[in-house]
């Protein structure tokens, strides 16, 4: 198979790859289980109409997110390599590496203030432990805790070392390691809260919410928060796919695993409306306003209900346990990532390459920690320093990394090769026609609309 610029798969560079389809699977599938699955899905369930909105992003799901994560694996098996250079493969022009760049950085700016937010969960996860349920469901603990400097950064401190041990260990014996341990426990312990939840009293109509279909709730926000919740929700556009496609052997169904990331991120999603949405139902009697406190329902909405419930504590060492695992195989994978450009595009060793994301994480995930405390006084465009990073990444990089990726495989690479590259061997590609038709005709409307209303909400125009 040959490429526009003359190169073959004799001239592939060697790497590190997982060890099969399971290291592959889990792996990605940890990448996308994030604090977007865990956090973001259940209010937008809540928020926009229940179970339309689940049907609508299962829909998605299997067509868009499909399309885009089939495109991005095949993209970085093809090529062996990290984004910059994925897109460089197949020629020096500007428009070749810009794009190869949006993606490559998405992750550089996404892990340092993910990894803030994960010092929170780390900060909550020790309070259950140590017995501090009453004390955290209190008004005003979670402010008075992000505006304290010295604690935001000392549990960041942890989160991120945390993180960085384990993209030192490398590929085989950190990332596919760690995911094939945490995955499976992160599933359990999803499995044992929905339940514990779907069974408190009052939590049945929360449970009729969220699966019975209602088209009287159906609007057109209901698409757009699905789409976006989907496209963050499957690491679209963040560098990891691309990577970890080139870490992927040539022996490993694309098609197949794809599938399985598939459905293991909607399942977890599925999992944690269950785990959220029945509890909340049950202990605020269904009041929207609750339902839909958005990014403060994990940190101010769920400590009031566990505080409610018998077991309240162990329910909550379960609970910030399972979060903690999907923030930090997360992270590990937006890490991996940048590590990946490092190594390729400055030739680094893998030791120097995470030394550098280290230090990249220390530097702009402190501005975040301290920037709701000490730092609260110094604002980018109105913005708190997690904001505005978060913005830049989600709202403008993302949307333009994806539409990028389109736009290669449409007019640079073409469909047959990418055909050629998951039928390897004989492996299936059963939505070939699905894909061509989604990547060719709706996937750039849909990240078009993305980048859009991305936009016009932060500005404050439309309420997301």
């Amino acid at each position: 198979m040959s490429t526009s610029n003359g190169q073959d798969n004799s001239n592939k560079k060697e790497r590190s790859s997982f060890s099969g389809r399971l290291g592959f699977v889990l792996s990605a599938a940890g990448a996308s289980v994030g604090l977007g699955n865990i956090w973001r899905f259940p209010y937008l369930a809540a928020k926009y109409g229940g179970g339309i909105f689940l049907l609508v992003y299962i829909i998605l799901a299997m067509t868009f997110g499909y399309s885009m994560i089939m495109a991005e694996t095949a993209i970085g098996r093809m090529t062996k390599k990290s984004p910059v250079g994925a897109f460089s493969f197949f020629g020096h022009r500007f428009t070749l590496k810009l794009g190869g760049w949006i993606n490559a950085v998405v992750p550089m700016l996404i892990v340092p203030y993910y990894s803030t937010i994960g010092g929170w969960v780390v900060k909550y996860m020790v309070g259950y432990f140590t017995g501090q349920t009453e004390a955290m469901a209190q008004d005003g603990y979670f402010s008075d805790f992000i505006s304290n400097g010295l604690q935001t950064e000392l549990f960041f401190l942890i989160f991120a070392g945390a993180v960085l041990v384990i993209i030192y260990l490398g590929v085989r014996n950190g990332i596919e390691r760690v995911s094939k341990f945490m995955m499976p426990v992160l599933v359990v312990l999803a499995v044992i809260v929905a339940i514990y939840s779907c069974t408190r009293p009052g939590a049945l109509e929360g449970v009729k919410y969220l699966l019975i279909p209602n088209f009287a709730n159906f609007s057109w926000m209901t698409v757009v928060s699905a789409m976006e919740q989907m496209f963050f929700s499957l690491s679209i556009a963040m560098g990891i796919l691309i990577t970890f496609g080139s870490y992927m052997k040539d022996d490993v169904s694309v098609e197949n695993a794809t599938e399985q990331v598939e459905i293991f991120d909607t399942g977890i999603a599925f999992m944690a409306a269950l785990m959220v949405i029945p509890a909340v139902f049950a202990f605020s009697g269904g009041d929207p306003e609750t339902l839909g406190a958005g990014p403060s329902l994990m940190f101010i909405t769920i400590p009031k209900v566990f505080a409610s419930l018998d077991f309240g504590t162990p329910v909550g060492i379960m609970f910030f346990v399972l979060v903690f695992f999907a923030a930090l195989t997360s992270a590990i994978a937006l890490a991996e990532s940048a590590v990946s450009t490092f190594e390729d595009e400055l030739h680094l060793g893998r030791i120097p390459a995470a030394t550098l994301m280290a230090v990249i994480m220390l530097v702009l995930g402190t501005l975040s920690s301290l920037g709701y405390g000490p730092l609260a006084g110094v604002t980018l465009i109105g913005m708190q320093f997690l904001d505005f990073f978060d913005f830049i990444t989600n709202s403008l990089m993302m949307p333009l990394g994806a539409l990028a990726t389109c736009l290669l495989v449409i007019r640079v690479i073409g469909f047959k090769r990418i055909a050629e590259e998951v039928e390897l061997d004989g492996m299936p590609f059963k939505r070939k026609r699905v894909f061509n038709f989604m990547i060719r005709y709706l996937c750039p409307i849909f990240i078009i609309i993305i980048l859009i209303t991305s936009v016009l909400t932060v500005l404050g125009i439309v309420s997301v």
